[in-house]
């Protein structure tokens, strides 16, 4: 290196030397703890600022509490609610002391040491509602009681600002006992209960002063989330965490010295009674206005923040069609009961749910009765069986996953099975042979003719070809719920839970092509200070067009020619499943036109809904199933709601006709297609009709294709056949339940 090139290099050494000096200069520790400590006396100066700017205000009142009002779509007044308010207020000298201290253990262990603040909490508040991230627990009993009674819900920083500077002086100025009677009379407990004492009685029909140590926790522990954790319409997993949040509470107790564990140990979990509906939600307008409250739930409108009042909340319900499905179930089923003389009548209970397939939206909904007399929603209960139903579901997953016979055939409209009743499965591990209605055997039988009068032996084995995994696979898509689903052949028959509004959505679906449809009856909530706007659903691709518009085409067959008669009308255009469950427990029928997708189901509900019972006999109409009431409420209302009727037709593209069978014989082909109530021959062989036979179709006719073959196999002792239940309806083996059928 020369002379240059070295003075070069120590330049720029130099200068590199300088800068480096020049900035551990600039970022000395004492800069750094000067910026520091003057960040935190900004903050302090900031907050001193705070505290003494901001007064203790007047309570928030209750005193400008006003009534709710609830829509329908075209702005007529469906109900008013909170005109008044369910609050008693209590001394807290009432309140025995260990239920004093149970709440206390659920929300604030530390109550009675804390200056009335969590700064931990709060901070994490502030910072996830400037992240967007909602709100959040973690606030004192006196930081809730400042927002119950002298602020808002709203879930602002100023809100949680003034709460954090109000708490610590309301700490200063009141005593803890008097902080904790104002929290529980002020708190909102669910059940339209503000207060200890409407909470008592809503929950357990007593006076707050006679609450035991159990009680007390369950109470405690439902201000968590009141809605969620009400058990009386809790889901599996509400009641689960509810009992698990009252276990909480009273391990707290006894670390706090509050109760004993011998005491503890002697406790059982108390279970709360039935909920008595409000004034003025007489018939349907308790279940709208119910299912809209879950909504406004799911959408960030809690409970607490609905009971202050002042909301106008418009639900996307058409009155008229309403009207329609209301006077559809009184003249096509309620007229004909007599529930005070006949045992069975008295069981029978009726839900609907009525979609627009392109919005997703709600336009008429049945939940019951009246909703003063049976409170559970007969539309969103989820504790039945939908039964047949079901079937569209497994072709619609075999067409989606090109799913191929046990010889190597396609599946499609055309393809042939063998329709014997009780015949095993084959290619299962789990041994499966369920009988058809009435123990008919139809033979060979086409997947168009099985569909139509329901045929369990063709799906059953249909599901094996397919797959239980991937047949839920496409059912949870489509929107059935993950409730008691297992992987096993016998949930072709619809043996999972869901509900009408579940069932609305799957068939809105199919309805729109397979683009998915989840359904909603809430259009906008308005409060005077803030206006929530519903989030929409995404409107993904849940199954191909082909694959729905296929199975829209097989349930245009069940109207026309099979189990779904009763729905025929020149009026519209329509496709339909009808579905009766194991013992007749539940009968459905779950169709659509092109603009409108309905599902009705009854139930038979006995014990005060705590037990299902059978149907057969209601109206002394011998066996219920989905192709009576079901079937003619949904036609009636379908009429109503179209005005009469519509000239849409179904658009089908793509539609999958699959393998075709070799035309039957001159001499064999009937002359009429039989329907339900016909008796099918014993070989059932399709016939061919032009409109099903693809252009492409060879002239010389190729020869059935049948999987299994379709001889009846011989009876095994490694898999008898089952005795059928009222239903003919068998169990699986091992460990199966009965089966849904029609």
């Amino acid at each position: 290196m020369g002379r240059a090139d070295a003075r070069r290099a120590q330049a720029q050494e130099s200068r590199r030397a300088a800068k480096s000096g020049g900035i551990r200069r600039l970022f000395t520790w004492k800069k750094l703890l000067g910026t520091f400590f003057g960040i935190v006396l900004l903050g302090m100066g900031a907050f001193g600022a705070l505290y003494l700017y901001v007064d203790v205000p007047a309570a928030n009142a209750m005193a400008e509490r006003q009534s709710n009002v609830y829509k329908y779509s075209d702005g007529t007044v469906l109900a008013r609610t909170g005109k008044g308010v369910n609050r008693q207020i209590v001394d807290l000298d009432e309140v025995p002391k260990k239920v004093q201290h149970a709440f206390v253990a659920a929300e604030n262990k530390t109550f009675y040491k804390d200056q009335g603040v969590d700064l931990k909490g709060t901070t994490r508040g502030v910072l996830n509602t400037l992240s967007g991230k909602g709100k959040q627990g973690g606030s004192t009993i006196t930081q809730q009681y400042v927002k119950n009674y002298y602020l808002t819900q709203d879930p602002t920083v100023s809100r949680k600002l003034k709460e954090l500077v109000i708490s610590l002086k309301i700490d200063q100025q009141m005593s803890k006992d008097q902080i904790l009677a104002g929290y529980i009379n002020t708190a909102y407990y669910g059940r339209g209960a503000s207060g200890i004492q409407a909470a008592a009685q809503a929950y357990y029909g007593v006076d707050a002063k006679d609450l035991n140590v159990s009680q007390g926790a369950y109470l405690a522990s439902l201000l968590q989330a009141p809605s969620q954790y009400d058990w009386a319409t809790a889901t599996d997993t509400g009641k689960k965490l509810v009992k698990e949040r009252w276990a909480y509470t009273l391990r707290n107790m006894v670390e706090m010295d509050w109760l004993t564990e011998s005491e503890k140990a002697k406790l059982t979990f108390a279970k709360p009674q039935k909920p008595k509906p409000a004034a003025g939600m007489e018939g349907q307008t308790g279940y709208l206005v119910e299912a809209a409250n879950k909504e406004l739930e799911k959408q960030g409108v809690s409970a607490a923040d609905r009971e202050a009042g002042g909301w106008t909340f418009t639900l996307t319900v058409d009155k008229k069609r309403q009207q329609a499905l209301e006077k559809a179930v009184d003249d096509q089923l309620e007229s004909k009961l007599d529930r005070e003389g006949n045992k069975v009548d008295a069981t029978v209970q009726a839900g609907a749910t009525s979609v627009d397939p392109k919005t997703g939206e709600v336009v008429a909904l049945y939940g019951g009765e009246d909703y003063i007399k049976h409170y559970i929603s007969n539309a969103t209960r989820q504790d039945y069986q939908p039964a047949s139903t079901f079937k569209p579901l497994v072709l619609a997953s075999a067409l989606e996953n090109e799913s191929e016979t046990q010889d190597g055939s396609l599946i499609g409209l055309n393809t042939v099975y063998d329709g014997t009743s009780k015949r095993p499965v084959v290619g299962s591990d789990t041994p499966f042979a369920p009988q058809n209605q009435d123990d008919r055997s139809y033979g060979p039988i086409s997947v168009q003719k099985a569909m139509n009068s329901s045929v369990n032996s063709v799906f059953a084995q249909m599901i094996v070809d397919v797959t239980p995994a991937k047949a839920k696979e496409t059912a949870l898509a489509l929107g059935v719920p993950d409730k008691n689903f297992p992987e096993r052949p016998a949930v072709t028959l619809g043996t999972m839970n869901a509900s009408t509004w579940d069932m609305a959505g799957v068939y809105a679906t199919l309805d729109n092509h397979g683009q998915k449809v989840t359904p909603h009856i809430l259009q906008s909530a308005e409060h005077r200070d803030r206006t929530v706007n519903p989030e929409k659903p995404k409107r993904e691709q849940a199954i191909s067009r082909a694959s729905a518009d296929t199975v829209t085409k097989a349930l245009t067959g069940v109207v026309d020619a099979g189990s779904g008669g009763a729905a025929n009308s020149p009026a519209y255009d329509a496709a339909a499943k009808t579905g009766t469950s194991e013992n007749n427990k539940s009968a459905w029928f779950a169709g659509y036109t092109p603009e409108l997708t309905t599902v009705v189901a009854l139930f038979g509900e006995g014990d005060g809904g705590r037990k299902q019972v059978s149907l057969t006999g209601t109206a002394n109409s011998g066996r219920a199933s989905g192709s009576g009431f079901p079937a003619r409420i949904w036609a009636d209302y379908t009429l109503g709601a179209l005005d009469g009727g519509s000239g849409k037709t179904f658009d089908l593209q793509d539609v999958e006709r699959g393998e075709v069978p070799a035309p039957p014989t001159p001499s064999d082909t009937p002359s009429e297609e039989p329907t339900e109530s016909e008796e099918p021959t014993p070989s059932d062989t399709p016939s061919q009709t032009p409109s099903e036979t693809p252009s492409e179709t060879p002239t010389t006719p190729a020869p059935p294709t049948i999987s299994p073959p379709a001889t009846t196999p011989p009876t095994s002792p490694e898999i008898p056949p089952l005795p059928g239940d009222d239903d003919g309806q068998p169990g699986e083996r091992p460990g199966g339940n009965g089966a849904a059928q029609q």
